[in-house]
């Protein structure tokens, strides 16, 4: 048999330890720093591939999105055709007037407009003409005619509503209520 010498051994042994230190060296600097950028790399492919999934769905439904987007804006012009343009206070008079036609709540007094911006969002296209009004009618002929209206124009809301009892004391006017408050308005932007 062939005997190895004391110091043959310890050499190989350094040896050994040497290149499984190495390796060991070689594995942590290099091949693991390769699989950490692989794996960024394939997680940034993945979220690139999504994107581009999303994109291929958005670019086969444009045509239904711009059919929707034409739909949507015959619909606001059709209400933009409603709205308060030309001489404002006129149109708010004529507006209550035609859709008040059973004469069930009396108004006695539409004070001028006041034009300002809406204040709900920034940017907002429209203004805002507020119309302060004064009149009389019966409570339920009131919350009708308030309902009816906000329904039939969606651009117009009623605010600050006060109500106080008629002052007239005969037997058909003791039900009424003086009613005083605001109609706020959108006007139709002019575009060009």
């Amino acid at each position: 048999m062939n005997k190895i010498s004391k110091e043959k051994k310890q050499s190989i042994a350094l040896i050994l330890v040497a290149a499984i230190g190495v390796a060991a060296s070689l594995w942590y600097f290099v091949i693991q720093n390769q699989y950490t950028r692989l794996s960024s790399v394939q997680k940034r492919t993945q979220e690139l591939s999504d994107k581009v999934g999303n994109a291929e769905t958005l670019l086969k439904k444009a045509d239904a999105i711009e059919a929707l987007i034409e739909e949507n804006s015959t619909a606001l012009e059709k209400i933009e055709e409603s709205m308060a343009s030309g001489d404002i206070y006129l149109w708010m008079i004529n507006t209550i007037n035609q859709f008040n036609v059973a004469k069930e709540v009396t108004f006695l007094d539409f004070q001028r407009e006041i034009v300002g911006d809406v204040g709900v969002i920034p940017k907002f296209p429209y203004k805002a003409a507020i119309f302060p009004v004064k009149g009389t009618s019966h409570y339920h002929d009131l919350g009708r005619f308030l309902a009816d209206f906000e329904n039939r124009f969606p651009f117009v809301r009623v605010q600050n509503l006060e109500l106080a009892p008629s002052a007239k004391t005969g037997s058909e006017d003791a039900e009424n209520l003086n009613f005083k408050f605001e109609f706020v308005a959108l006007i139709k932007p002019i575009r060009q």
